[in-house]
């Protein structure tokens, strides 16, 4: 069997913003800026809103961990979804669904109703709709350009992820900090999800699967897990960013808590921290779009897991609120690079009919983090949110360095290609 690796090759001239050079692309990657940024804003907003109902770590890990529920139950499926369906009416149903759950939060919050058990219900809502959008929105992206910049088009889809990341916290802050407080928060929200919807008007009709009614979802499903499993380097790509981003992301947990109890602000404080990592992750996000198609992807995909862990040591040692604040700037530089060129080298490994599917696998990983995060939350409790992030940056290191090995020792067995 041909090795889908080769399937593109890469650039010889990468340039960092050679898909924008694609209309239907641009259109597409504008609107995604409004679905992300709503995203991000809900990392912050929850976690203190839930915080503040209840006051332990536990009650935002369990609002996070219902969305884990339904990412890690209907992921793949949505995968499957993605390349059998329209991708631009997947998007459009799920952004709206997501904007109904934020309009709801902000309804029973003007009437004092929000509740832990109303934000775990639409929090799981949220899980089912980002199960099917964010393989959806990966696919379609790739779909849009030609084979020579699938790379870079899937690097560039990760400039609004990380941007939103400043964006979404930023937002966040200003609004908690606000009159408007957290019911603006998520008005604006689902505001900015109904305009994502709207905004996938002026793209032309997405590819559907020709052949879809022969074949049932589920056996779709069946055939990508398959595809994984047959090809060694593919499946180790995939397992290790689930990995990596199931332990070390699950710190955002954490952070209403730190903040609180070890560096002595309020939990509304957090939005700046979440801004410093984003900034982090939108300098390497640009700084790698341009190396997505290079063959230097992949050994730098192999490092920013330890600059990742540096971060998360060096925030569970910070002796002060504004030294925790600087040095989420290495936590998102980590992240971020790690999140871009995973993206970047999963579609150069993958063939396009596939595409759907393996995006989704990779997704898994924020499922793991939404479910991680209630005994994170917990261990926190038990033995406080410093050793828990020290704990956190040591299991990465030990990641990284396992499946770095095996990594290389694949790359050294491959063909050196003329």
């Amino acid at each position: 069997m041909q090795d889908p690796i080769a399937i593109a090759a890469p650039l010889v001239r990468p340039r960092t913003f050679a898909a924008l050079g694609v209309p239907s692309f641009r259109v597409m990657w504008a609107g995604t800026w409004a679905s992300y940024i709503p995203f991000f804003m809900a990392n912050v907003v929850n976690g203190v809103v839930a915080f503040q109902l209840a006051h332990v770590n536990r009650a935002v890990g369990t609002v996070v961990f219902a969305q884990g529920i339904a990412m890690a139950t209907l992921a793949p499926l949505g995968g499957a979804g993605a390349d059998r369906w329209p991708k631009r009416r997947v998007l459009v149903l799920t952004q709206l669904a997501a904007a109904s759950v934020f309009a709801a939060f902000a309804l029973l919050l003007a009437a004092d109703r929000l509740s832990i058990a109303a934000l775990t219900v639409g929090s799981f809502v949220l899980g089912v709709s980002i199960s099917f959008l964010g393989p959806a929105r990966q696919a379609l992206a790739a779909e849009l350009v030609g084979p020579e910049l699938r790379g870079n088009a899937v690097a560039l889809n990760q400039v609004p992820l990380t941007g939103s990341q400043v964006l979404g916290p930023a937002l966040a802050g200003l609004l908690l900090a606000s009159p408007f407080g957290a019911t603006g928060a998520y008005a604006l929200m689902s505001s900015l999800y109904v305009a994502a919807a709207l905004s996938l008007a002026g793209l032309p009709p997405s590819l559907a699967r020709t052949n879809a009614a022969d074949t049932h979802v589920l056996a779709d499903l069946r055939d990508g897990l398959r595809y994984v499993a047959k090809h060694r380097r593919l499946r180790l790509l995939v397992l290790f960013f689930v990995a990596v981003i199931t332990t070390g992301f699950s710190y955002i947990t954490v952070l209403p808590g730190l903040v609180e109890h070890a560096l002595e602000r309020s939990a509304e404080a957090v939005p700046p921290l979440f801004f410093t990592s984003a900034l982090g992750g939108l300098s390497v996000t640009l700084a790698t779009a341009r190396l997505a198609d290079s063959r230097s992807a992949l050994a730098l995909f192999v490092a920013m897991p330890f600059v990742f862990a540096a971060g998360l040591l060096g925030l569970s040692l910070a002796p002060s609120y504004a030294t925790g604040v600087a040095t989420m700037f290495v936590v998102g530089m980590g992240f971020g690079g790690f999140q871009t060129l995973n993206a970047a080298v999963i579609v150069r490994a993958t063939e396009p009919a596939y595409l759907g599917r393996v995006f989704s696998l990779s997704m898994l990983a924020f499922a793991g983090v939404s479910l991680m995060s209630l005994p994170v939350g917990i261990l926190a409790d038990a033995i406080g949110e410093r050793p828990t992030l020290a704990t956190l940056s040591g299991v990465v290191v030990a990641i990284a360095l396992a499946v770095g090995l095996q990594l290389r020792r694949i790359e050294e067995a491959r063909p050196t290609p003329s």
